[in-house]
C-alpha cells in the first residue's frame, strides 16, 4: 500500500509537472492532443475527483498492466490508459506521437506499450478495424523491435479472418528471421494459423523445415498440432497421418486434428474409426471431436454408427451442449430417423437458430414437407428470429407442398425486414414460385436479383420448361454466356425438358451435343432419359429406341420410365411390353412400370390384360403408391392421402368427391388406373 500510495503521489505531480510545461512552453501551442478525453485536463480529471477514485483507479491499472514485473513511470501509465479507451486512427497517431516525442525519456516497459499500440492496428474487432500502412510505419521507426512485437502482430492478423491479412502475418515471420530473430514457442503456432487461413502451403512447408532444423517440432506438441491442422486444412491427408504417426506425444487436440482431416477430406469412416481408437487410448472426446466425428455419420448415412456415437456419449456422461445436440438431431434426421431427432430437439434444454434450421431442413431431406413447416410455425411462436438459412428451408418445403400462400408470406417479411432477395433466397423464391404456379412472379423475381448465378438461371429455366413456356426458357440459356455464366448438368435438364415440352427436336438434339463439345459436360442418365422423352413425345420411336441402344451407359429406370410413357402416349402396346420387362429388369419393384402399362392396356381396350396385370401386383403385394394431396387453410397445411379419413372433416370432404365424380362421369370422363 505504501508503494501505491507513492505511484498515486508521483503520478500527481508529474501531472502538475506536464500541466505547468503546457502552459509555459512549446507543448501547449501545439495541442498534440486537442481538448476533451485526451487531454492532460481531462486526464485530472479522471484521477482527482475524489481521493478514494485515485486508489481505485491507481490499483485496476497496477493489476491490468503487470505493475509487479514492471517498474513504469506516469507517462507509460498514461499511455497504456489512453490506448485502452482509444477510438479513432487519429487518437491512436495522436498517443503515437506522444510516444515518439518522450522517447528520450526511455521507455521502461516498451513491451508492454508498442505491442498494445501494434494490437490497434492489426486487430479486426478494434474500432477502427486493420489498418496494415499505419502499422507498417511504426515498426520502421522502431530500433530493435522485440520478438513480442512481431508475436501480437503476427497473432492479431492471423485471427482476422481475411486471406490478405494472414500473408501479411506470413511476411512478418520472414522479416523477423531476416532481421536475426529468432521465433519463440509462440511464434510459429500464430504464422502456422496464419499459413491455414491463407492455405499458403509453400509456406507452411517453409515454417515445417525451420521447425525440424530448430527440433522445435519433435519438442512442443501444440506446434506439430498446428502444423498437422495447416496440412489438414490445405487437404494434405498423408502429411497429417505422417505428422500424426510420428508423434510420440498425443493429446485430444492431435487425434481431434487427424479426426477433422479425415472428415475434410472425405475419408469419413477413416475418421470414425481414429475416433474410436483415440477412445481405446483413455482419452475422453470433447464437443468439437464429437460435432466432427457425427458430421461423419451424418455424411455417410450410417444410423448405426451414429447410435455408436451416442452410446459413447451417454456411457461417458459426456454434456452435450448445444453444438453438440444440434450435430445429433442433423445425423439422426440425415440417417433416416426423424422421430427420434424430432425427440432429441424437443428435449434439448437450449436451442439455438442452428437448431431450428437443423430440424426444418433435415425434415424438408426426408420429404417431410407438412413437418418442416409445423417445425418453423413453432419457432414463430416462441418468438425467434428466422435467418436466411430458415427462410430457404421454409421456401424449399412451400415449393415441394405448393404451399402459396406461406410462400408469398416468406417473401413479404423478407421484403418487410429489408433483407436481399439474392443469392439463394432468391433462387429459393423463383423454384418456390414456379413450383407453386406463379410462373410470372418467378419471372419478376428472377429480373430483379441484382446479383445471378448459375442456379439463378436454372431455376428459371427449369421453372419456365415446366409451365410449358420453351422459347422464353430458352432465351434466357442463350444470355447466360453474355453475363460470364456457364450453364451446369442441372441446367441442361431445364433446357432439354423445355424441348421436350415444345416438341423442338432438332433444338434439343444440338443442346445435347453441345453439352459436352461446348461445355465439357458429360451427359448422365437424366439427360438421356430427357432426350427419348423428347423423341418419344416427338412420335420418332424407332429414333427413341435406337437412341437408347447406342447410349455409352446402362440405360436406367429413368430413361425406360420415358420411352414406356411415349408407348403410353402413341398406343404402342407391343414396344410397351418389351419396354416394361427391361424397366422391371431394373427395378423390380417398380409399381410405376404396371401401372403404365395397365393404363397402355385400357387406352386399347385391352381390359382383360389390364386386369391381368392389376392381379400380377396384388400376387407381388404391390400396392399403387398413395399420391399425397395438400391445400393452406390460414397458414396450416392439409394433407389426403387415397383411402385417408383422419381428417375431422373426412365424410364432407368424400361426400364433395362423389358428387364431383358423378359429374365427370355425366360429361363422359373415365378415370384412369
Amino acid at each position: 500500500m505504501h508503494s501505491l500510495n507513492r505511484y498515486c503521489s508521483n503520478h500527481s505531480n508529474s501531472i502538475k509537472y506536464h500541466m505547468k510545461r503546457r502552459k509555459n512552453s512549446s507543448c501547449h501551442q501545439a495541442k498534440p492532443f486537442g481538448d476533451g478525453l485526451f487531454s492532460l485536463q481531462g486526464k485530472i480529471l479522471t484521477y482527482y475527483d475524489m481521493n478514494s477514485q485515485i486508489i481505485g483507479s491507481c490499483r485496476v491499472q497496477y493489476r491490468d498492466a503487470h505493475f509487479y514485473a514492471y517498474d513504469m513511470n506516469s507517462q507509460e501509465l498514461w499511455v497504456l490508459d489512453r490506448l485502452k479507451s482509444c477510438k479513432t486512427i487519429t487518437q491512436l497517431k495522436q498517443i503515437h506521437a506522444f510516444l515518439i516525442k518522450t522517447s528520450s525519456l526511455r521507455l521502461r516497459a516498451p513491451q508492454l506499450i508498442y505491442p498494445k499500440l501494434i494490437s490497434l492496428c492489426t486487430t479486426s474487432s478494434s474500432s477502427f478495424g486493420v489498418n496494415l500502412t499505419y502499422f507498417r510505419s511504426i515498426l520502421t521507426n522502431l530500433e530493435n523491435p522485440h520478438v513480442i512485437l512481431y508475436n501480437n502482430a503476427i497473432k492479431a492478423l492471423s485471427s482476422a479472418q481475411n486471406s490478405s491479412f494472414s500473408l501479411e502475418a506470413v511476411a512478418l515471420f520472414r522479416e523477423m528471421l531476416i532481421k536475426g530473430l529468432v521465433p519463440d514457442n509462440y511464434t510459429v503456432p500464430y504464422v502456422l494459423k496464419a499459413c491455414a487461413q491463407s492455405q499458403a502451403l509453400r509456406e507452411g512447408d517453409q515454417i515445417h523445415a525451420h521447425c525440424i532444423k530448430t527440433g522445435m517440432l519433435l519438442s512442443i506438441v501444440y506446434v506439430k498440432n498446428t502444423l498437422m491442422r495447416l496440412y489438414a486444412v490445405c487437404g494434405v491427408i498423408k502429411a497429417v497421418q505422417k505428422l500424426f504417426d510420428g508423434s510420440p506425444q498425443r493429446d485430444l487436440v492431435s487425434w481431434t486434428t487427424l479426426i477433422q482431416g479425415y472428415v475434410k477430406m472425405g475419408f469419413l469412416r477413416e475418421g470414425v474409426a481414429a475416433f474410436f481408437e483415440m477412445c481405446d487410448s483413455n482419452l475422453r472426446a470433447d464437443e468439437m471431436t464429437l460435432v466432427i466425428v457425427l458430421s461423419a455419420c451424418s455424411k455417410l448415412g450410417d444410423l448405426e454408427l451414429g447410435r455408436k456415437i451416442h452410446d459413447y456419449m451417454r456411457d461417458n456422461e459426456v454434456n452435450s451442449d448445444v453444438f453438440v445436440g444440434n450435430a445429433l438431431v442433423n445425423m439422426y434426421l440425415n440417417c433416416g430417423d426423424a422421430d427420434f431427432a424430432c425427440k432429441l430437439f424437443d428435449e434439448m434444454p437450449f436451442r439455438n437458430v442452428v437448431s431450428w434450421n437443423s430440424m426444418i431442413s433435415g425434415l424438408a431431406h426426408q420429404g417431410k414437407f407438412k413437418e418442416s413447416l409445423d417445425v418453423f410455425r413453432k419457432m414463430q411462436n416462441i418468438g425467434l428470429k428466422p435467418d436466411d438459412v430458415t427462410l430457404v428451408g421454409v421456401l424449399n418445403s412451400c415449393a415441394n407442398l405448393g404451399v402459396l400462400e406461406l410462400g408469398k408470406w416468406v417473401h413479404a417479411y423478407i421484403d418487410k425486414n429489408w433483407i436481399k432477395a439474392d443469392g439463394y433466397i432468391g433462387n429459393a423464391l423463383v423454384d418456390m414460385y414456379a413450383k407453386c404456379g406463379s410462373i410470372d412472379q418467378a419471372f419478376r423475381v428472377f429480373q430483379g436479383m441484382k446479383n445471378r448465378d448459375v442456379y439463378s438461371y436454372t431455376a428459371i429455366i427449369v421453372g419456365l420448361a415446366m409451365h410449358g413456356e420453351a422459347e422464353k426458357a430458352l432465351s434466357i440459356f442463350s444470355e447466360m454466356p453474355s453475363v460470364g455464366i456457364e450453364p451446369d448438368e442441372v441446367t441442361f435438364i431445364g433446357v432439354l425438358s423445355a424441348c421436350s415440352h415444345a416438341g423442338l427436336v432438332a433444338e434439343g438434339q444440338k443442346y445435347f451435343e453441345e453439352m459436352s463439345r461446348v461445355y465439357n459436360l458429360i451427359p448422365q442418365t437424366e439427360h438421356y432419359g430427357c432426350m427419348v422423352d423428347l423423341l418419344g413425345r416427338a412420335g420418332l420411336i424407332n429414333e427413341a429406341e435406337e437412341f437408347i441402344k447406342n447410349m455409352p451407359i446402362e440405360p436406367d429406370a429413368f430413361v425406360w420410365g420415358a420411352l414406356l410413357g411415349a408407348c403410353r402416349i402413341h398406343g404402342k402396346v407391343e414396344l410397351g411390353e418389351s419396354v416394361m420387362r427391361k424397366l422391371l429388369e431394373v427395378e423390380p419393384e417398380r409399381d410405376g412400370a404396371y401401372i403404365l402399362m395397365s393404363n397402355i392396356y385400357s387406352s386399347s381396350n385391352k381390359w382383360r390384360d389390364a386386369l391381368k396385370l392389376r392381379k400380377a401386383m396384388k400376387g407381388k403385394n404391390m400396392k399403387k403408391t398413395p399420391v399425397c394431396s395438400s391445400i393452406e387453410l390460414d397458414g396450416v397445411v392439409h394433407e389426403f392421402r387415397k383411402g385417408d379419413k383422419s381428417h375431422p372433416k373426412s365424410k364432407e370432404i368424400y361426400k364433395l368427391l362423389e358428387d364431383i365424380m358423378s359429374q365427370l362421369k355425366n360429361y363422359g370422363h373415365l378415370a384412369q388406373y
